[in-house]
């Protein structure tokens, strides 16, 4: 088949691997010719180009700046994207006829464009959803339902079941947003959804005992403790009050230690609460480069997911994989809508509280610390390559 992936990712080359390009390679690696399509950032000062890379073609569009930009400029590159792409595909991809478009949200304006190639080329059109939006702003506040802002939700919203509707396949990340999209969707036809996970080409990133000792002595973790790692981003999503309130509540306990490392809104707010409460055991890093971060995860001893509890929508946080694939069990705190809290403890790789009740994440704390952690961890690494592969994604996704 002819496959275009429409992203707003960017990304520096397509032999790297991310829950994208994982699923871009398998496709290739089945005989299947893909383009992708996805972001450049005006910061890069490049214009749009299509580049051969990896066996893929790739379509990077020159678009405003999404990430670490504004409200305001990221609002504009948002509603400017998909005409932009619109335009690209029109020029560069002209002759092509493609059979199926993929294409993961966010951002629920793919519509445009996905509409376009669809009409043009008749093609089927598989959307992965990797988040439900506009909904997961309103849970948080970032966009109120009412008033004269609520216009800018009504927006999206529309956008959103346009897109649903658009679409002849809907794969979730789990059965509670399978669930969740039938209930407050119900002009959805139940049979086009179904669940379709977030997977990756399994690597096992763990690390010889040697190689743990020589990277907590690189990050100055101490070798004597139970490690708690949380990487990846440090938004609003994340409830970092939370966080920071739990970081208080264990500051004593003498048998763990707590490494935080990523960047986003929050980052700073952090930086604060360290300075100011200087807890002990708890370290904070910027962001580190990709194999770096995979080595400190592989050191540690136990993976965190946190997310704010307002949340309605069941979110099913990617950064679970890479702790599974450091054969890592996991420690969840979230909303009690989401399901990955089950998963993590129906699949025994780990434990799950909600994510208000800083005496429920200490407790766990406690009892995480008087175990041997590591046949979890190998639980875990089974339970990914059963449930979470590019190689069955793809069988899903091409069986329909």
């Amino acid at each position: 088949m002819n496959i275009l992936f429409i992203s707003i990712s960017s990304f520096p080359h397509a032999s790297q691997h991310s829950i994208s390009l994982d699923l871009i390679h398998e496709l290739i690696r089945r005989g299947h010719k893909v383009t992708l399509v996805c972001s450049l950032e005006r910061r890069e000062n490049k214009e749009t180009s299509l580049t051969e890379e990896a066996g893929c073609r790739v379509l990077r569009v020159k678009i405003g700046n999404n990430k670490r930009a504004n409200i305001i400029e990221k609002g504009i590159t948002t509603l400017m994207m998909p005409s932009l792409y619109v335009k690209a595909i029109k020029k560069y991809l002209r002759d092509e006829k493609f059979d199926l478009i993929l294409y993961p949200t966010p951002p629920v304006t793919h519509f445009k464009s996905v509409k376009f190639v669809k009409r043009r080329d008749g093609a089927k059109t598989y959307l992965l959803l990797k988040d439900i939006f506009p909904q997961n702003a309103a849970d948080i506040g970032i966009m109120p339902r009412s008033g004269v802002k609520g216009l800018i939700y009504r927006y999206f919203r529309a956008k959103e079941k346009a897109l649903y509707k658009i679409s002849d396949r809907i794969g979730c990340m789990s059965q509670a947003n399978v669930d969740y999209i039938l209930k407050h969707n119900p002009e959805i036809d139940a049979g086009k959804v179904e669940v379709c996970p977030n997977s990756i080409e399994v690597f096992d990133k763990s690390v010889s005992l040697e190689e743990r000792a020589e990277i907590r002595k690189k990050y100055g973790v101490p070798e004597d403790k139970k490690v708690f790692v949380y990487g990846g981003n440090l938004g609003k999503p994340q409830g970092i009050p939370f966080l920071m309130e739990c970081m208080k509540k264990v500051a004593t306990s003498e048998d763990a230690h707590f490494v935080i490392v990523g960047n986003g809104t929050e980052y700073k707010k952090l930086v604060t609460f360290v300075e100011e409460e200087k807890p002990g055991n708890v370290q904070l890093l910027s962001r580190l480069p990709k194999d770096d971060y995979d080595k400190l995860v592989a050191a540690c001893d136990v993976g965190m997911i946190f997310l704010d509890h307002r949340f309605t929508i069941p979110n099913f946080p990617s950064r679970l994989l890479s702790y599974m694939q450091a054969k890592l069990p996991v420690l969840a705190c979230t909303d009690p809508n989401t399901d990955v809290g089950r998963v993590i403890e129906g699949g025994d790789f780990g434990w799950w509280c909600e994510s208000n009740d800083a005496d429920a994440f200490c407790a766990k704390v406690q009892e995480i610390t008087k175990q041997d952690t590591k046949a979890l961890g190998e639980n875990a690494f089974e339970y990914l390559n059963e449930n979470y592969t590019v190689q069955r994604a793809c069988d899903l996704i091409l069986e329909k």
